[in-house]
């Protein structure tokens, strides 16, 4: 494929590219220390552990990049970020993999729960679980009848009150400062 066909038929693959050339300018200075992997309070659950994943941005590996679901699994609780020998901005390099993975329609079983979980705090104010549970059942799209397995133990919950049926909340006071993050990241 010639440059001048992909610039002019692929603007996706620019800003993966873009996205991605950036990626790899903030983690070129890891010394692959671990100090972030060692401090993140999810690594456990990790399929690739954090320092792992900046040497695979370093080298491109973009498919295998995508093929895990380690940057999903980060809470940005910004831990590896303050304790980072060298400064560098992980918790960010982790949004935006959440970001490109999105651009890519890449992932789309682990970007499910993570896109259910944010709407759902923008219209509600806070995590209203039976809402939340219907939308990323939705997003799955993979097994119709999933939902329906779940059911009985969706009733149990309800009656001893650990599940609530979805109500207003204060979804309206978060929708400004959605948008101003998705003004700072370029989203909107």
């Amino acid at each position: 494929m010639s440059e001048s066909y992909k610039k002019t038929w692929s603007p996706v693959e620019d800003e993966k590219q873009l996205i991605l050339a950036q990626l790899q300018k903030e983690v070129g200075a890891c010394m692959q220390c671990g100090t972030c992997t060692a401090s993140c309070p999810n690594g456990f659950a990790m399929d690739i552990t954090p320092r792992t994943m900046w040497r695979m941005i370093q080298f491109g590996m973009v498919d295998e990049i995508f093929e895990s679901h380690t940057f999903w699994m980060c809470s940005s609780c910004y831990t590896c970020t303050l304790r980072c020998p060298r400064g560098l901005k992980l918790t960010s390099v982790m949004a935006s993999l959440k970001r490109l993975a999105m651009l890519s329609g890449k992932g789309r079983k682990n970007s499910a729960f993570y896109r259910a979980f944010m709407e759902n705090i923008e219209s509600h104010g806070r995590v209203q679980e039976m809402g939340m549970m219907s939308n990323y059942f939705f997003k799955r799209m993979d097994n119709p009848t999933l939902p329906l397995k779940f059911v009985p133990l969706g009733m149990k919950m309800m009656a001893k009150g650990k599940v609530h049926i979805p109500g207003g909340g204060q979804g309206a006071i978060l929708k400004p400062l959605f948008a101003k993050a998705r003004e700072m990241e370029g989203l909107s």
